[in-house]
Parts: C-alpha cells; structure tokens; sequence
C-alpha cells in the first residue's frame, strides 16, 4: 500500500494563510489554516495507506487525529523539505498539502500498479499532489516553489515515468480561494469556519 504525506505548518497567527490578511486577522487566517489541516488530516485518516506521516513545520496539537507518525520538516526551501519527506519513504508514497480542504478519500486512494507517479496541479500554477513509486528525492530538489510555473517544472521533473494525472483542484491562498473552496466542501470544519467569521461580521 501506499504511504501518505501531508507537509504542514503548525497553524499559529502570523505563520500561515498570510496572504489571507487582509481582509481577515492573522488569528482569523489561523483559524481558517487550522481548520484546512484538520479536514485535510481527517481525509487522510479515512484513506487507505500503509503509513500516514504528517511533516510538520512547528508543533502537534489536538487537531492531529490518532495514526499519523509526526516528522519535522528538515531546514532548507521548500523543494528541500518535499524531498526530504519522500526520502523518508521506503515504497510508494503520495504527498499533499495542507491548503485543500476538500479533498477526497476517493483521489487519494492511488494504485500505482500501471503507473509510476502521480500528479495533482494546483490551479493557480502549482501542484497540489505528488505521487512517487520509487521516492527519489531528486526529482524535487531544485525545483523553483511558489511561482505560477512551479506546477509546470515539477511535471517536467516527472519525464521518463509513466504519470497518471489528477483532477486540478484550488489552493486556498486567497479570501476569493476560501470562498471557493467551502463551496466545494460544505460539510467541512473549513467551510463551518469561514461561515463562522462570515457570521461574526467579517
């Protein structure tokens, strides 16, 4: 079976969802983060996996639901730190994000069996998922993150290997990506969190 990765930050005012302020308040943007994680884990929990392995950038806190092994994120960029989480793998592994909520138990259960890798583009230019039977690092490192063509040189990275490809699905970067995204999961804690400030005057 396949290990699943989350990579996430501890959600703490001022360290997440920054580009969510404004219109919200670092703690707001917390709090939306947060709840992000905890839909986030709570699908993965549900998943089939062989592993479930959460790489974290700061502290556990009750969000975290039993069965995760909690690494820490090593020093370095970002492409660095993915690599480094795929490194930590013996066998197939799938990573994703913390920023989509609405993801489903449905996407993230991949079968490597015809395939070598998966890839999940972002719509905003990224990639919201990535999916390695044999992890190799190398294919992460020194990828450029965070530019409308990271998406692009990480499937570039992926040539050779026969890809299966994921349905494109949005980061929650902006007020205008929140609002998208709750729609798209009303169920969730996220979606129950945005409606929540949206109550209280926001």
């Amino acid at each position: 079976m396949t290990t699943l990765l989350v990579i996430a930050k501890e959600p703490r005012p001022g360290r997440v969802k920054t580009r969510l302020t404004p219109p919200f308040t670092p703690e707001e943007a917390a709090a939306l983060a947060e709840a992000s994680l905890a839909d986030t884990l709570d699908v993965v929990a549900r998943t089939p996996a062989r592993r479930r392995v959460l790489v974290l950038e700061g502290a556990p806190g009750p969000w975290l639901p039993p069965g995760f092994d909690v690494v820490r994120q090593c020093a370095g960029g970002l492409d660095e730190r993915l690599a480094a989480a795929f490194a930590g793998c013996d066998g197939p592994a799938l990573l994703i994000g913390m920023d989509t909520p609405q993801v489903t138990p449905e996407l993230l259960t991949v079968d490597f069996s015809d395939c070598e890798a998966y890839f999940g583009p972002a719509e905003d230019g990224g990639f919201w998922a990535l999916g390695l039977a044999q992890p190799d690092p190398s294919r992460l490192r020194g990828v450029p993150m965070s530019t409308p063509r990271t998406g692009a040189a990480q499937r570039a990275r992926l040539t050779g290997l026969r890809v299966r490809q994921l349905p494109p699905l949005r980061d929650v970067d902006t007020a205008y990506d929140a609002a998208l995204v709750a729609k798209a999961a009303p169920g969730g804690r996220f979606a129950a969190e945005l409606e929540r400030l949206a109550g209280a005057g926001r």
